[in-house]
């Protein structure tokens, strides 16, 4: 078996989220089937992703990983280099003799322009790499880090950017924000900002949680180790009355020392919400990262 390493982004506006569900349109189920027609499998391979998204929620540097038999990769009909638009050429009728990794890279760039065909607009693979060992998407991953973009303009955000910016009515004190946010950073249980799975720990190590103004709109980083159910837009949504000034700076942080679920904290809209990044350690780490996050979590570990 190989294990790919797939980097992409995907517009959610039109997305019933990351996660393949019956009967609904999602990114995972969208790349899987256009990997199983890519490489004529019988079914589509399974994706392991980085970090699932609600629908809506957008996506510039998601992070997914696949495992292939090694004979179905190098059956990929595709060691072939772009002459133009319209024509290939394959590499054996270029000069000298590629060496293995010559070919493989061949056959990962080929599948990749094969899924910019196959794939719809809104979603892009923009690479495929042979994934070092002991890499997991999902559970190697050191920290996700997020955007939530807000206008307060009084007249509303630029038009063109209306799939991925909330408009929110009122003015905004980018201050007032960053001081509600210093609060709840650190490894809390954030259960007053999750929705509760069962099994699922809601303990989290919130890294970097702050606002700035950056070309005519309000924006927020969010940076952890995991983040669980929409808990960076129940954060948001928890700020945001508080850089109006309708809740005091101290509201939010108050609601994470009591660790239940509070009916004060609205969820933020999807659509203003993009996971712009994922970091991994160095290729030697990967394992032992990998184990070190599946274990659960307590805050007295």
């Amino acid at each position: 078996m190989v294990r790919l390493r797939l980097d992409l982004g995907y517009d959610g506006t039109d997305f019933s989220g990351w996660a393949k569900q019956p009967g609904r349109r999602t990114v995972q189920g969208e790349i899987e089937e256009a990997l199983g027609r890519i490489l004529r499998l019988p079914e589509p391979p399974a994706l392991t992703v980085a970090g699932r998204t609600d629908a809506g929620v957008h996506a510039r540097g998601q992070v997914a990983h696949v495992d292939l038999d090694a004979a179905t990769l190098a059956a990929l009909d595709g060691r072939a280099r772009r002459k133009g638009p319209e024509q290939e050429i394959p590499v054996d009728e270029a000069p000298g003799e590629p060496g293995a990794a010559a070919e493989l890279d061949e056959r990962l760039s080929a599948l990749r322009r094969r899924l910019a065909g196959v794939l719809p607009p809104d979603v892009r693979v923009h690479r495929v790499t042979v994934a070092p060992e002991g890499f997991d998407a999902r559970f190697s991953a050191l920290s996700r880090r997020y955007a939530y973009r807000v206008s307060d303009a009084p007249g509303g955000p630029d038009p063109l950017r209306r799939r991925e910016v909330l408009w929110y009515a009122r003015p905004l004190d980018v201050p007032r924000l960053n001081a509600a946010a210093a609060a709840l950073l650190g490894e809390h249980d954030f259960a007053a900002f999750c929705r509760k799975r069962e099994g699922a720990t809601t303990i989290r190590e919130l890294q970097r949680l702050d606002w700035a103004r950056q070309d005519g709109l309000v924006v927020a980083t969010v940076v952890a180790d995991a983040f669980c159910h929409s808990m960076v837009r129940a954060l948001v949504g928890s700020l945001l009355p508080v850089g109006e000034g309708r809740l005091g700076v101290d509201w939010p942080a108050g609601v994470l020392a009591r660790a239940v679920r509070d009916s004060g904290v609205h969820v933020a809209p999807a659509l203003g919400l993009c996971l712009e990044e994922v970091r991994y350690p160095g290729a030697p780490e990967l394992a032992r990262r990998a184990a070190e996050t599946r274990r659960v979590r307590t805050l007295s570990s």
